[in-house]
């Protein structure tokens, strides 16, 4: 299966020149924690709520004055929608992350997959609880 069976498309973004008060607002209308980064056209970033929490909350930045451009994931780790499912599994589990922006072969955002999207769209429970177990996993971060 690919990863373009299973993803959720029209992914909502945001743009680096928003204060991180509106990142915030807009994922919470949403009930998302990632909002990919595009300037223009281009995908520059990823920030999530916990990009919010550590790195502007954390550090007193007052959210009206902090701009999402300041405190965004700049390294955006991907997955081609053409990937098979357990590809964009393994990368997940390698990066230890839950969710993955998803681009085609023009570099363009698609999509995102998720560790629920695995579970609920593919049917492999066994791929999905190993794939969150090693995600979850806090001795992996340090190696």
């Amino acid at each position: 299966m690919r990863v373009s069976e299973v993803m959720t498309r029209d992914v909502e973004c945001t743009s680096p020149n928003a204060t991180v008060q509106d990142a915030a607002s807009k994922m919470k209308i949403l009930n998302v924690g990632p909002l990919p980064v595009k300037d223009k056209n281009k995908l520059v970033g990823i920030v999530t709520d916990r990009d919010i929490s550590i790195r502007a909350t954390a550090e007193g930045k007052s959210p009206t004055d902090v701009h999402v451009r300041d405190i965004m994931t700049r390294k955006v780790i991907h997955c081609y929608e053409d990937a098979l499912v357990e590809e964009a599994a393994r990368m997940m589990q390698d990066e230890q992350i839950r969710r993955l922006v998803v681009i085609n072969h023009n570099k363009q955002l698609v999509g995102i997959v998720s560790l629920g999207d695995l579970a609920r769209k593919t049917g492999d429970e066994q791929m999905a609880g190993y794939t969150l177990e090693i995600v979850s996993d806090p001795n992996r971060a340090e190696q």
